[in-house]
C-alpha cells in the first residue's frame, strides 16, 4: 500500500502564495504518476497538475503560470502557488499511481489539505 500526507494548506490573501507537499511511503518504488487535484465548494474534484516519474507535467489551463508541479523521486511531491485567487479555494488532493504509464496497479489518495484564499 501507500500512504500519502499533504500539509502546507492554510488561509491566505488573494495574490499570496503557499506551497504543498505530500510526503509518500509504503510502496513506492513503481510510483510512476503523481498528481495534485482539489475540489471547490460544490464542485467535483478535478486535476490542478501532474508529473510523471519521467518529470513531465501537465496543468489545468486555470493554474497554468501560475502553479509549480514538482516531485523528489516518489518520496515527495509539491506544488508551489503563486498569485493564489479566491476560486483556488478548495480542499487539494494529493494522487500517486503504481505502474507504467499503460497499466496502472493501484491508485491512491491522501486525505486532503484545505487551501482558503480571501478577496
Amino acid at each position: 500500500q501507500v500512504q500519502l500526507v499533504e500539509s502546507g494548506g492554510g488561509l491566505v490573501q488573494a495574490g499570496g502564495s503557499l506551497r504543498l507537499s505530500c510526503a509518500a511511503s509504503g510502496i513506492i518504488l513503481d510510483i510512476n504518476r503523481m498528481a495534485w487535484y482539489r475540489q471547490g465548494p460544490g464542485k467535483q474534484r478535478e486535476l490542478v497538475a501532474a508529473v510523471n516519474s519521467g518529470g513531465t507535467s501537465i496543468y489545468a489551463d486555470s493554474v497554468k503560470g501560475r502553479f509549480t508541479v514538482s516531485r523528489d523521486g516518489a518520496k515527495m511531491l509539491y506544488l508551489q502557488m503563486n498569485s493564489l485567487k479566491p476560486e483556488d479555494t478548495a480542499v487539494y488532493y494529493c494522487y500517486a499511481a503504481r505502474g507504467t504509464r499503460d497499466i496502472v496497479l493501484s491508485d491512491h489518495w491522501g486525505q486532503g489539505t484545505q487551501v482558503t484564499v480571501s478577496s
